[in-house]
Protein backbone atom coordinates (compact mmCIF):
# COMPACT_ATOMS: atom_id res chain seq x y z
CA UNK A 1 0.00 0.00 0.00
CA UNK A 2 1.04 3.62 -1.17
CA UNK A 3 1.36 5.53 2.21
CA UNK A 4 2.75 8.61 0.31
CA UNK A 5 -0.14 11.42 -1.31
CA UNK A 6 0.03 12.94 -4.60
CA UNK A 7 -1.64 16.66 -4.66
CA UNK A 8 -2.98 17.59 -7.85
CA UNK A 9 -2.79 21.60 -8.91
CA UNK A 10 -5.44 22.83 -11.63
CA UNK A 11 -5.38 26.71 -11.38
CA UNK A 12 -8.38 28.55 -14.08
CA UNK A 13 -9.18 31.56 -14.42
CA UNK A 14 -12.28 31.79 -11.62
CA UNK A 15 -10.79 28.81 -9.67
CA UNK A 16 -8.09 26.75 -8.61
CA UNK A 17 -8.95 22.84 -8.09
CA UNK A 18 -7.14 20.97 -5.80
CA UNK A 19 -6.89 17.45 -4.77
CA UNK A 20 -5.37 14.61 -2.83
CA UNK A 21 -4.75 11.33 -4.56
CA UNK A 22 -3.79 8.19 -2.46
CA UNK A 23 -3.89 4.45 -2.79
CA UNK A 24 -5.94 4.82 -6.33
CA UNK A 25 -8.17 7.07 -4.86
CA UNK A 26 -9.08 10.72 -4.12
CA UNK A 27 -9.04 11.43 -0.04
CA UNK A 28 -9.82 15.21 -0.48
CA UNK A 29 -11.11 17.89 -3.70
CA UNK A 30 -12.03 21.25 -2.96
CA UNK A 31 -12.61 24.23 -5.38
CA UNK A 32 -11.02 27.25 -4.69
CA UNK A 33 -12.81 30.21 -5.85
CA UNK A 34 -11.05 33.41 -7.14
CA UNK A 35 -12.47 36.79 -6.24
CA UNK A 36 -13.65 38.38 -9.59
CA UNK A 37 -12.48 41.94 -8.09
CA UNK A 38 -8.90 40.67 -6.84
CA UNK A 39 -8.29 39.32 -10.38
CA UNK A 40 -9.00 42.64 -12.02
CA UNK A 41 -6.84 44.59 -9.50
CA UNK A 42 -3.95 42.18 -10.43
CA UNK A 43 -1.49 43.65 -12.79
CA UNK A 44 -1.13 40.58 -14.12
CA UNK A 45 -1.93 36.58 -13.62
CA UNK A 46 1.58 36.29 -12.41
CA UNK A 47 0.54 38.34 -9.23
CA UNK A 48 -1.88 35.39 -8.31
CA UNK A 49 1.10 32.64 -7.82
CA UNK A 50 1.41 33.42 -4.12
CA UNK A 51 -2.16 34.40 -3.00
CA UNK A 52 -3.35 31.19 -4.66
CA UNK A 53 -0.40 29.44 -3.12
CA UNK A 54 -1.35 30.12 0.39
CA UNK A 55 -5.06 29.70 -0.53
CA UNK A 56 -4.15 26.13 -1.44
CA UNK A 57 -2.05 25.59 2.18
CA UNK A 58 -4.92 27.34 4.33
CA UNK A 59 -7.07 24.86 2.73
CA UNK A 60 -5.24 21.65 3.25
CA UNK A 61 -4.34 23.06 7.01
CA UNK A 62 -7.96 23.66 7.89
CA UNK A 63 -8.69 19.79 6.47
CA UNK A 64 -6.30 17.82 8.08
CA UNK A 65 -3.73 17.12 5.39
CA UNK A 66 -0.46 16.91 6.54
CA UNK A 67 1.68 18.29 3.30
CA UNK A 68 4.89 16.51 5.21
CA UNK A 69 2.91 13.34 3.52
CA UNK A 70 2.78 14.48 0.02
CA UNK A 71 5.73 13.24 -2.58
CA UNK A 72 4.35 14.32 -5.95
CA UNK A 73 2.86 17.68 -6.70
CA UNK A 74 2.05 17.47 -10.21
CA UNK A 75 0.06 21.00 -11.65
CA UNK A 76 -1.81 21.41 -14.91
CA UNK A 77 0.43 23.05 -17.35
CA UNK A 78 0.55 25.62 -19.47
CA UNK A 79 1.58 27.94 -22.53
CA UNK A 80 5.31 27.17 -23.10
CA UNK A 81 6.98 26.35 -26.41
CA UNK A 82 6.06 23.23 -28.13
CA UNK A 83 7.41 19.97 -26.51
CA UNK A 84 6.59 15.91 -26.68
CA UNK A 85 4.03 14.33 -24.86
CA UNK A 86 5.07 13.39 -21.59
CA UNK A 87 5.99 13.81 -17.90
CA UNK A 88 7.85 16.88 -17.33
CA UNK A 89 9.72 17.42 -13.87
CA UNK A 90 9.67 21.23 -13.10
CA UNK A 91 13.11 22.72 -13.28
CA UNK A 92 14.50 26.35 -13.80
CA UNK A 93 14.03 26.15 -17.78
CA UNK A 94 10.64 25.45 -17.19
CA UNK A 95 9.25 28.00 -14.42
CA UNK A 96 11.40 30.75 -16.64
CA UNK A 97 9.01 29.74 -19.68
CA UNK A 98 5.79 29.82 -17.41
CA UNK A 99 6.84 32.96 -16.38
CA UNK A 100 6.78 34.80 -19.77
CA UNK A 101 4.28 37.89 -19.89
CA UNK A 102 3.48 36.97 -24.14
CA UNK A 103 2.42 33.09 -23.32
CA UNK A 104 0.65 33.98 -20.11
CA UNK A 105 -2.40 31.89 -18.52
CA UNK A 106 -3.82 31.21 -15.76
CA UNK A 107 -2.72 27.27 -16.42
CA UNK A 108 0.92 28.54 -16.43
CA UNK A 109 0.22 28.91 -12.25
CA UNK A 110 0.16 25.32 -12.03
CA UNK A 111 3.38 24.08 -12.35
CA UNK A 112 4.98 27.42 -10.89
CA UNK A 113 2.55 26.59 -7.99
CA UNK A 114 3.20 23.09 -7.48
CA UNK A 115 7.30 23.64 -7.46
CA UNK A 116 6.70 25.93 -4.75
CA UNK A 117 4.62 23.59 -2.44
CA UNK A 118 6.76 21.30 -3.41
CA UNK A 119 9.77 23.38 -2.13
CA UNK A 120 8.31 23.00 1.12
CA UNK A 121 8.14 19.29 1.57
CA UNK A 122 11.52 17.37 1.88
CA UNK A 123 11.60 15.10 -0.84
CA UNK A 124 8.64 16.13 -2.56
CA UNK A 125 9.00 16.67 -6.13
CA UNK A 126 6.55 18.85 -8.72
CA UNK A 127 5.66 17.95 -12.24
CA UNK A 128 3.90 18.91 -15.20
CA UNK A 129 2.11 16.23 -17.18
CA UNK A 130 0.89 17.09 -21.48
CA UNK A 131 0.50 20.52 -21.31
CA UNK A 132 -1.48 22.14 -23.76
CA UNK A 133 1.56 22.95 -26.04
CA UNK A 134 2.36 19.10 -26.63
CA UNK A 135 3.53 19.23 -30.89
CA UNK A 136 3.53 16.15 -32.69
CA UNK A 137 2.32 17.08 -36.30
CA UNK A 138 3.22 16.17 -39.02
CA UNK A 139 5.22 19.03 -40.87
CA UNK A 140 2.49 18.96 -44.09
CA UNK A 141 -0.39 20.15 -41.18
CA UNK A 142 1.25 23.07 -39.60
CA UNK A 143 1.97 24.83 -43.11
CA UNK A 144 -1.38 27.86 -43.82
CA UNK A 145 -1.92 29.80 -46.72
CA UNK A 146 0.96 32.32 -46.02
CA UNK A 147 4.90 31.86 -44.98
CA UNK A 148 4.40 34.44 -42.44
CA UNK A 149 2.06 31.81 -40.55
CA UNK A 150 2.54 29.02 -39.35
CA UNK A 151 -0.12 26.41 -37.67
CA UNK A 152 0.51 25.65 -34.03
CA UNK A 153 -0.42 22.73 -31.66
CA UNK A 154 -2.30 24.05 -28.90
CA UNK A 155 -4.89 22.20 -27.74
CA UNK A 156 -6.07 19.62 -24.96
CA UNK A 157 -3.31 17.78 -24.93
CA UNK A 158 -3.59 16.59 -21.04
CA UNK A 159 -7.27 15.15 -22.04
CA UNK A 160 -6.54 13.77 -25.27
CA UNK A 161 -4.10 11.37 -24.05
CA UNK A 162 -6.00 10.21 -21.32
CA UNK A 163 -9.16 9.73 -23.24
CA UNK A 164 -7.33 7.61 -25.92
CA UNK A 165 -5.27 5.58 -23.18
CA UNK A 166 -8.54 4.73 -21.24
CA UNK A 167 -9.98 3.61 -24.59
CA UNK A 168 -7.28 1.60 -25.39
CA UNK A 169 -7.21 -0.31 -22.33
CA UNK A 170 -10.90 -0.81 -22.91
CA UNK A 171 -10.53 -2.42 -26.06
CA UNK A 172 -7.17 -4.61 -24.70
CA UNK A 173 -5.25 -2.40 -27.34
CA UNK A 174 -2.15 -0.07 -27.18
CA UNK A 175 -2.65 3.45 -27.77
CA UNK A 176 0.45 3.53 -30.15
CA UNK A 177 -1.31 0.48 -32.51
CA UNK A 178 -4.83 2.39 -33.05
CA UNK A 179 -5.94 5.25 -35.23
CA UNK A 180 -8.60 7.44 -33.42
CA UNK A 181 -10.20 11.01 -33.68
CA UNK A 182 -10.46 12.39 -30.23
CA UNK A 183 -12.81 15.65 -30.18
CA UNK A 184 -12.67 17.27 -26.85
CA UNK A 185 -14.89 20.30 -25.65
CA UNK A 186 -13.47 22.02 -22.75
CA UNK A 187 -14.93 24.87 -20.70
CA UNK A 188 -12.61 27.34 -22.67
CA UNK A 189 -12.17 25.87 -26.33
CA UNK A 190 -12.69 23.04 -28.41
CA UNK A 191 -10.42 20.65 -29.96
CA UNK A 192 -10.43 17.96 -32.21
CA UNK A 193 -7.26 15.44 -33.24
CA UNK A 194 -6.30 12.91 -35.52
CA UNK A 195 -4.52 10.20 -33.81
CA UNK A 196 -1.85 8.19 -35.38
CA UNK A 197 -0.59 5.21 -33.53
CA UNK A 198 0.28 7.28 -30.62
CA UNK A 199 0.62 10.66 -31.82
CA UNK A 200 -1.63 13.88 -32.28
CA UNK A 201 -0.18 14.30 -35.75
CA UNK A 202 -3.21 17.61 -36.57
CA UNK A 203 -5.41 19.35 -34.35
CA UNK A 204 -6.87 22.50 -34.57
CA UNK A 205 -5.19 25.10 -32.49
CA UNK A 206 -8.09 25.28 -29.31
CA UNK A 207 -6.67 28.53 -27.48
CA UNK A 208 -6.44 31.50 -29.91
CA UNK A 209 -6.36 29.98 -33.24
CA UNK A 210 -8.82 28.15 -35.48
CA UNK A 211 -11.68 24.94 -35.06
CA UNK A 212 -15.29 24.96 -33.94
CA UNK A 213 -16.66 27.82 -31.99
CA UNK A 214 -16.80 26.81 -28.44
CA UNK A 215 -18.80 27.81 -25.21
CA UNK A 216 -16.63 31.60 -25.00
CA UNK A 217 -14.04 31.02 -27.95
CA UNK A 218 -14.59 32.27 -31.78
CA UNK A 219 -12.91 29.74 -33.61
CA UNK A 220 -12.23 30.59 -37.04
CA UNK A 221 -14.25 33.48 -38.43
CA UNK A 222 -13.80 35.32 -41.50
CA UNK A 223 -10.00 37.19 -41.47
CA UNK A 224 -11.30 39.80 -43.83
CA UNK A 225 -13.93 41.06 -41.54
CA UNK A 226 -11.54 40.67 -38.64
CA UNK A 227 -9.24 42.65 -40.33
CA UNK A 228 -11.75 45.21 -41.04
CA UNK A 229 -12.59 45.09 -36.90
CA UNK A 230 -9.03 45.27 -36.11
CA UNK A 231 -9.09 48.84 -37.76
CA UNK A 232 -11.89 50.16 -37.00
CA UNK A 233 -10.80 52.52 -34.23
CA UNK A 234 -13.29 51.23 -31.71
CA UNK A 235 -11.13 47.92 -30.30
CA UNK A 236 -7.68 48.02 -29.10
CA UNK A 237 -5.21 44.82 -28.63
CA UNK A 238 -6.53 43.77 -25.13
CA UNK A 239 -10.46 44.25 -25.97
CA UNK A 240 -10.24 42.14 -29.37
CA UNK A 241 -8.39 39.12 -27.54
CA UNK A 242 -10.53 39.26 -24.45
CA UNK A 243 -13.91 39.23 -27.38
CA UNK A 244 -11.95 36.39 -29.31
CA UNK A 245 -10.79 34.51 -26.84
CA UNK A 246 -13.09 35.00 -23.81
CA UNK A 247 -16.56 36.36 -24.79
CA UNK A 248 -17.32 34.66 -28.40
CA UNK A 249 -19.09 31.61 -28.88
CA UNK A 250 -21.85 30.74 -26.95
CA UNK A 251 -21.83 33.31 -24.96
CA UNK A 252 -21.19 35.83 -27.73
CA UNK A 253 -24.39 34.52 -29.48
CA UNK A 254 -26.41 33.69 -26.20
CA UNK A 255 -25.50 35.77 -23.52
CA UNK A 256 -24.61 33.16 -21.81
CA UNK A 257 -22.53 29.81 -22.13
CA UNK A 258 -24.04 27.91 -19.12
CA UNK A 259 -25.15 24.55 -21.25
CA UNK A 260 -28.10 24.05 -18.78
CA UNK A 261 -29.36 27.47 -19.20
CA UNK A 262 -29.20 27.12 -22.96
CA UNK A 263 -31.00 23.41 -23.21
CA UNK A 264 -33.92 24.83 -20.45
CA UNK A 265 -34.41 27.93 -23.58
CA UNK A 266 -34.80 25.16 -26.10
CA UNK A 267 -37.31 23.63 -24.24
CA UNK A 268 -39.02 26.62 -23.66
CA UNK A 269 -39.65 27.35 -27.39
CA UNK A 270 -36.68 29.44 -28.05
CA UNK A 271 -35.67 29.48 -31.28
CA UNK A 272 -32.27 31.21 -31.42
CA UNK A 273 -31.37 29.42 -28.55
CA UNK A 274 -31.67 25.85 -30.15
CA UNK A 275 -30.12 27.28 -34.20
CA UNK A 276 -27.26 28.45 -32.12
CA UNK A 277 -26.54 25.31 -30.41
CA UNK A 278 -26.93 23.13 -33.57
CA UNK A 279 -24.41 25.74 -35.05
CA UNK A 280 -22.25 24.69 -32.30
CA UNK A 281 -22.56 20.99 -32.98
CA UNK A 282 -22.53 21.20 -36.77
CA UNK A 283 -18.95 22.91 -36.71
CA UNK A 284 -17.76 20.60 -34.37
CA UNK A 285 -19.19 17.18 -36.43
CA UNK A 286 -17.35 19.14 -39.61
CA UNK A 287 -13.90 19.26 -37.77
CA UNK A 288 -14.27 15.74 -37.25
CA UNK A 289 -14.58 14.95 -40.71
CA UNK A 290 -11.89 16.78 -41.74
CA UNK A 291 -9.80 14.80 -38.95
CA UNK A 292 -10.88 11.69 -40.90
CA UNK A 293 -9.31 12.57 -44.09
CA UNK A 294 -5.95 13.00 -42.01
CA UNK A 295 -5.67 9.67 -41.22
CA UNK A 296 -5.08 7.38 -44.74
CA UNK A 297 -6.00 4.49 -42.54
CA UNK A 298 -9.56 3.32 -41.06
CA UNK A 299 -10.17 4.48 -37.50
CA UNK A 300 -10.86 2.66 -34.79
CA UNK A 301 -13.35 4.83 -33.34
CA UNK A 302 -14.27 8.85 -32.59
CA UNK A 303 -13.95 9.73 -29.15
CA UNK A 304 -16.54 12.40 -27.99
CA UNK A 305 -15.36 14.47 -24.54
CA UNK A 306 -16.24 16.49 -22.48
CA UNK A 307 -19.38 16.64 -19.90
CA UNK A 308 -21.23 18.55 -22.64
CA UNK A 309 -21.66 15.30 -23.73
CA UNK A 310 -24.21 14.99 -21.02
CA UNK A 311 -26.77 16.73 -23.17
CA UNK A 312 -28.59 14.67 -25.53
CA UNK A 313 -29.70 16.84 -27.46
CA UNK A 314 -26.37 18.06 -28.31
CA UNK A 315 -24.70 14.82 -28.62
CA UNK A 316 -27.39 13.72 -30.98
CA UNK A 317 -26.75 16.57 -33.25
CA UNK A 318 -22.87 15.74 -33.16
CA UNK A 319 -23.23 11.98 -34.17
CA UNK A 320 -25.82 12.29 -36.81
CA UNK A 321 -23.20 13.46 -38.56
CA UNK A 322 -20.17 11.87 -37.94
CA UNK A 323 -21.66 8.17 -37.32
CA UNK A 324 -20.93 7.09 -40.95
CA UNK A 325 -17.09 8.03 -40.40
CA UNK A 326 -17.48 5.14 -37.60
CA UNK A 327 -17.65 3.49 -34.19
CA UNK A 328 -18.54 6.61 -32.08
CA UNK A 329 -17.50 6.59 -27.99
CA UNK A 330 -18.85 8.72 -26.19
CA UNK A 331 -17.16 9.92 -22.37
CA UNK A 332 -19.13 12.69 -21.05
CA UNK A 333 -17.77 12.91 -17.34
CA UNK A 334 -14.20 14.49 -17.96
CA UNK A 335 -11.38 15.40 -14.96
CA UNK A 336 -8.29 16.76 -15.95
CA UNK A 337 -7.41 15.81 -11.98
CA UNK A 338 -7.72 12.39 -12.85
CA UNK A 339 -5.55 12.65 -15.84
CA UNK A 340 -3.03 14.40 -13.70
CA UNK A 341 -3.14 11.92 -11.03
CA UNK A 342 -3.26 9.11 -13.60
CA UNK A 343 0.25 10.53 -14.59
CA UNK A 344 1.39 11.45 -10.95
CA UNK A 345 0.46 7.25 -9.85
CA UNK A 346 3.03 6.32 -12.85
CA UNK A 347 5.52 8.34 -11.49
CA UNK A 348 5.11 6.83 -8.13
CA UNK A 349 5.14 3.05 -9.44
CA UNK A 350 8.20 4.00 -11.91
CA UNK A 351 6.04 3.06 -14.87
CA UNK A 352 6.54 6.76 -16.54
CA UNK A 353 9.79 7.97 -18.25
CA UNK A 354 10.50 11.77 -17.04
CA UNK A 355 11.53 13.94 -19.61
CA UNK A 356 14.05 17.27 -19.29
CA UNK A 357 12.40 20.25 -20.58
CA UNK A 358 15.14 22.61 -22.22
Amino acid sequence: MLTKKILVIYPQVNDTKIAVFQNNSWVFFKTIKINPDEIQSNQGVLDQEMPRTEQILAELKENDIRIEMIEIVIGRGGLVKPIQSGIYEINEALKNDLRLESKMHETNLGGLIADRIAAMIPDARAFLADPVVVDEMDDIAKVSGHPMFERKSIFHALNHKFAARNYAKSVNEQYEELNLIIAHVGEGGISVGAHRKGKVVDVNQAYDGDGPFSYNRTGSIPFGDLIDVCFSGKYNRSQLRKMLVHEGGLLAHLGTSNINLIENRIKEGDEKAEFIFKAMAYQLAKEIGAMYVVLENPIEAIILSGNIFQSKFFTEEVKKRTLKLGKIIISPFVSDMDALADSAMLIMKDEAEILIYK
